[in-house]
């Protein structure tokens, strides 16, 4: 048998300033690119434009021409963002399940035979108890509350495979009794396309309105907690004479951290940039940093963070706090590591590869040598032969 549709369920807001949104955009127009049919399935959120054009919604994150999804809001209650972050618990988890009740419903009616990869647990348990054949899981955190680890174990025994980001996702999926054969690994990844005309250091940094001259340091992505950039913060004050540029983050995060870095004439915080940006900064920068701290389990088992990918593209020397979920995906060579949630050891991190013009072309040359294997494309044609196999299915 052939199926040569395929449908992403992910409850994501679309667009968003989240990396979430970013990834879950490239990971659908993968499979398009590799010439199945594929529908993205996304929530549809309050005080978020429609979309009205789907080529844009591809454009804004910068997916490389060429085949593309189609894309399809799915409704929700959602009234998340009118209440303090605090109280948002109970209004998140009522949004959640009913998208994921939602998404489930329209799979089951307008997309039979289709192959299901869902990144909601909830929508894959419903589809599991309806007997869904041709249904795979993807997992980025493994729950902690008893009913949805329950639902995960229900959901995976009755999908024919699953997706874990990380090895530390895997291990804990295996520990709370899913099928080890069952369990895939594969990270996230990076567009090339987004690389194809990165300019030269001279040139993004005229771009960026930085100095030629100065040792630039920068970080691109979301701005929690958890993702340690505060710590960059405080170690940029023992490195007055480097520049650190940060890029990225949801408007309230950014607030927070522009405030925590007042007075800091060596720290330019740009905000949420649109993802085809990112390039530039990467282009323009000497070193870039992943602070992640070492809690929550986010952080220090399961994130696979795009921006790691990203410097493979790019060819930029990193240095990372040391995690195993970091280790995974960086080798030796590659970035410097560093103890999290240590100012002083991530200031001398960064101070170290500056340092050593020697150290960073090796590391350049390292990241470059192996992003070939960690673009959208190649996940996908991984993914699509595991699937063939788990399904007994030709995608």
């Amino acid at each position: 048998m052939t199926a040569r549709r395929l449908v992403l369920v992910a409850n994501a807001r679309m667009p968003s300033q989240r990396a979430q949104s970013l990834q879950v955009a490239h990971a659908a127009a993968s499979f398009a690119r590799a010439g199945l049919e594929t529908t993205l399935l996304y929530a549809r959120r309050r005080d978020t434009p429609a979309v009205e054009d789907v080529n844009a919604l591809w454009d804004h994150y910068g997916v490389t021409a060429g085949p593309r999804p189609q894309a399809r809001a799915v409704g929700c209650v959602d009234w998340i963002d009118a209440v303090p972050r605090k109280l948002q618990y109970l209004p998140a988890r009522m949004q959640e399940l009913s998208f994921s009740r939602a998404a489930a419903r329209t799979v089951q009616r307008s997309f039979p035979g289709a192959i299901v990869l869902s990144r909601e647990i909830e929508t894959a348990h419903r589809l599991a108890r309806a007997g869904a054949e041709r249904l795979f899981l993807e997992i980025h955190r493994v729950p902690g509350g008893d009913l949805r680890r329950r639902w995960l174990r229900e959901a995976a025994a009755g999908a024919a495979g699953v997706v874990a980001i990380s090895g530390g996702v895997r291990d804990d999926l295996v520990g709370l009794g899913v099928d080890a054969a069952s369990v895939r690994v594969e990270h996230d990844a990076y567009d090339p396309g987004r690389f194809d005309d990165l300019p030269g250091r001279d040139a993004a940094r005229r771009r960026l309105e930085l100095s030629s001259e100065a040792r630039v340091v920068v970080y691109t992505g979301g701005l929690l907690e958890w993702k340690g950039v505060d710590v960059l913060v405080d170690a940029a004050r023992l490195l007055p004479e480097v520049t650190v540029v940060i890029a990225g983050g949801m408007d309230a995060d950014v607030a927070r951290l522009r405030a925590r870095a007042e007075g800091l004439a060596n720290v330019r915080i740009d905000g949420f940039r649109p993802p085809a940006d990112v390039p530039l900064y990467l282009a323009a920068a000497d070193v870039g940093v992943v602070p992640n701290r070492a809690r929550p389990a986010i952080s220090a088992r399961y994130t696979s963070p795009l921006k790691a990918f990203e410097a493979m593209a790019a060819g930029l020397p990193l240095v990372a706090s040391d995690l195993p979920s970091l280790r995974e995906i960086l080798r030796k060579g590659e970035a410097v590591f560093v103890e999290p949630e240590d100012p002083a050891a991530l200031a001398a991190g960064i101070e170290t590869l500056l340092a050593d013009d020697a150290r960073r072309a090796a590391a350049r040359r390292a990241l470059r040598g192996r992003a070939g294997e960690h673009t959208w494309d190649a996940r996908a044609r991984r993914l699509l032969a595991w699937m063939s196999e788990r399904s007994g299915v030709v995608v």
